[in-house]
């Protein structure tokens, strides 16, 4: 008997029927991918746009340079280790020939440290030692780098304009980041060039006003000297602001970012998350709580905020942590009450 090949057969009807359904999903697709294609065109021609309202007409976001067109983190770092080595060359110069004694030294930094509180003052050294008073003269600094220039864009010759300008830039940033960015970079380019003798004296007096009415700084101290040394510190630390705050980041093109400075305070507790120990602690070794003793160099976070109508919380991701010598190794010189708490990388409103 031969084999007879069995069919499926359907109506006319239903082979109609599944032919519109298949020729309507076919259209679909088509319809989506052609919308897909045109989203990609939009933003291609909006990366175009920013770039050149940056002026940096950059082939593509995430460039790696620190003299080209972006800056990312591996950059910042370097740039940070060098102003750090800096601030350090500087501090060790005036404790190694102090132009007064080194217990009033001690005592000024103390004072500028505290932000003017001498309640909270009590070396138990009757004696200030070197590393001492090196490591709070570097704290005084890095106070003053991190509130005075990095966490304040200094576009200007006024320190008016620029709490404004900076204002205006936080104000910015919480409704749209890209935008804040494009109107950063481009405040930047018109912005001063270096940081002028008069501007530097400023940030000294609002952040170090004892130390800098001890060390008699003005404009006619020489920059050679151990005290007026200080001042080429402060422009360099400016042109870090400047790198920091005027070059497009490596995010990419869905978030922009920008850098802020942090400075734990003395006494704080440490936390390993913030902050890195430049020397031994015996006591965290023993296992014993330990608290700051002073902090070397600022750590730096990057924040970062989703795009307008996503993700409206600010994230902070630790670039660089803060450089910190414990109570221990300053041998008791630094008390201070003791704080539940480590002190917080700055936040953004």
């Amino acid at each position: 008997m031969a084999y007879t090949p069995q069919h499926d057969v359907v109506s006319g009807e239903q082979y109609r029927y599944a032919l519109t359904n298949f020729r309507i999903a076919h259209e679909k697709v088509e319809e989506q991918r052609l919308q897909l294609q045109e989203q990609e065109k939009q933003v291609a021609l909006l990366r175009a746009r920013i770039a050149l309202l940056e002026g940096t007409n950059q082939a593509h976001f995430g460039a790696s340079k620190l003299n080209g067109n972006s800056v990312d983190d591996f950059s910042i770092k370097n740039a940070a280790s060098g102003l750090e080595r800096q601030i350090n060359r500087w501090a060790a110069e005036l404790t190694r020939t102090p132009p007064v004694p080194l217990n009033e030294l001690r005592q000024a930094a103390l004072v500028d440290v505290f932000d003017d509180d001498p309640a909270e003052l009590g070396p138990q050294t009757p004696n200030a030692t070197g590393v001492q008073v090196q490591s709070l003269l570097r704290h005084a600094v890095s106070k003053t780098m991190a509130e005075g220039i990095v966490n304040c864009l200094i576009i200007t010759n006024s320190p008016e304009a620029n709490i404004q300008l900076t204002r205006i830039h936080e104000h910015i940033f919480s409704r749209d980041p890209t935008v804040a960015a494009v109107w950063r970079r481009q405040t930047f380019s018109a912005a001063v060039e270096t940081c002028s003798v008069d501007m530097s004296l400023f940030f000294l007096s609002e952040h170090m006003p004892n130390l800098t009415q001890l060390l008699s700084i003005g404009a006619d101290t020489p920059k050679a000297s151990p005290s007026g040394a200080v001042i080429p510190v402060l422009e360099a630390a400016y042109d870090f602001s400047r790198m920091l705050h005027s070059a497009p980041s490596s995010s990419g093109g869905q978030v922009d970012a920008f850098y802020r400075a942090f400075v734990p305070d003395v006494g704080a507790a440490m936390n390993p998350r913030h902050i890195e120990l430049v020397k031994r602690c015996q006591r965290t070794e023993r296992g014993e709580p330990d608290r700051v003793g002073a902090t070397v160099f600022p750590g730096l976070v990057k924040v970062t905020r989703g795009v307008a109508g996503q993700s409206p919380d600010a994230m902070q991701t630790v670039v660089r942590r803060a450089q910190v010598i414990c109570e221990c190794a300053l041998a008791g010189g630094v008390q201070a009450p003791a704080t539940s708490t480590p002190s917080p990388v700055p936040q953004v409103n």
